[in-house]
């Protein structure tokens, strides 16, 4: 199977187009995904491929994408609805909340809501405080509702095409630092080998020492900071949630059992956060097996501020990581 390195944003084009190519009740909808397509590109050439039946632009309401994807996913239809950024999804909390996430359940699975909710997301590159959010944990917090968070260009793929297939609405969170971010991903054979199941977890890095449990941009930050562990003799293991809700935490656990120790590593705020989330599990089920307190990196509890230097400041990287795995170890 040959394989090449494309940047996560063409991964999620890929697939998107794949998926609409195999199944016809799927369409793309949202601000400038037609026309201008996309504001980050991933729809590029799809209104001249596809036809403005299936690539729709829509009004600058994110309320309006938000229920207008429930009633068609109700309808029979496979929407994927694009918000600009996550922030803008805010907007449409009550039809992602109270409609997307609840019908199934109210309606006692005569209804089935098949949608994916897209949405570039994090931190940084100046965008100030009202456009830099990582906020995936909010989402996660609503049962009936599947989060997503690829932190590379294949599973990015392969959770998108499962997202899509599955009957049940997705908020896919796409890291806006890691479109541009190159991976290896086969060519277009066999493609639903590399289907990413929901609610499954991967180990991105083996290690015996510290468990270094993160997701989306925290990954590459994880990852960095396990190498440079590494030449000081701590062999870290990275594992990627790559879903946080359905939560893996059965390989969280796994992992801690081997290393008795844990930071976890989130681009989100940090109070009332998925890293507290998992702090808490850990404790209260694998206390037996836990050698140190649980560590959290996060970014700074503070509005993103527009300097550039500050604004580094206030984001999670890899020497936080490392400091707070040689508090522990």
């Amino acid at each position: 199977m040959a394989v090449r390195n494309v940047a996560m944003r063409e991964a999620i084009r890929r697939a998107l187009r794949e998926e609409m190519l195999r199944d016809e009740s799927v369409f793309v909808m949202g601000e400038e995904v037609a026309h201008w397509q996309g504001t980050h590109r991933v729809t590029r050439g799809f209104l001249e491929e596809f036809g403005e039946r299936r690539v729709r632009d829509t009004p600058i309401s994110e309320m309006a994408i938000g229920g207008v994807a429930v009633g068609a996913a109700m309808a029979g239809l496979r929407p994927v609805a694009e918000f600009m950024t996550i922030n803008f999804a805010f907007l449409a909390l009550d039809a992602i909340v109270n409609h997307a996430a609840k019908v199934r359940y109210f309606f006692d699975g005569m209804f089935k809501v098949p949608l994916v909710y897209r949405a570039a997301s994090g931190w940084g590159n100046q965008a100030t405080a009202s456009h830099s959010h990582a906020p995936e944990p909010i989402f996660a917090h609503f049962p009936g509702l599947y989060v997503g968070c690829p932190s590379n260009a294949r599973d990015a793929y392969g959770m998108l095409k499962t997202a899509i297939r599955d009957d049940n609405p997705v908020l896919f969170s796409e890291s806006i630092a890691l479109y541009p971010k190159p991976g290896p991903l086969p060519d277009e054979n066999d493609q639903d080998d590399l289907l990413v199941p929901i609610g499954k977890g991967d180990i991105k890095r083996e290690g015996a020492d510290v468990t270094l449990v993160a997701y989306s941009r925290g990954v590459d930050w994880a990852l960095q900071a396990a190498r440079a562990l590494a030449r000081d003799g701590v062999e870290a293991e990275v594992v990627d949630l790559r879903w946080l809700r359905p939560l893996d935490m059965g390989l969280v656990y796994d992992s801690f059992k081997k290393t008795n120790r844990c930071v976890i590593v989130e681009e989100s705020l940090p109070m009332y956060s998925f890293g507290s989330e998992i702090a808490a599990l850990l404790q209260e089920n694998m206390f037996d097996y836990m050698d140190a307190p649980i560590k959290r990196v996060a970014a700074e509890d503070v509005p993103l501020p527009y300097s550039k230097e500050i604004e580094l400041l206030a984001l999670p990287n890899a020497q936080k990581v490392v400091d707070a795995v040689k508090e522990i170890v």
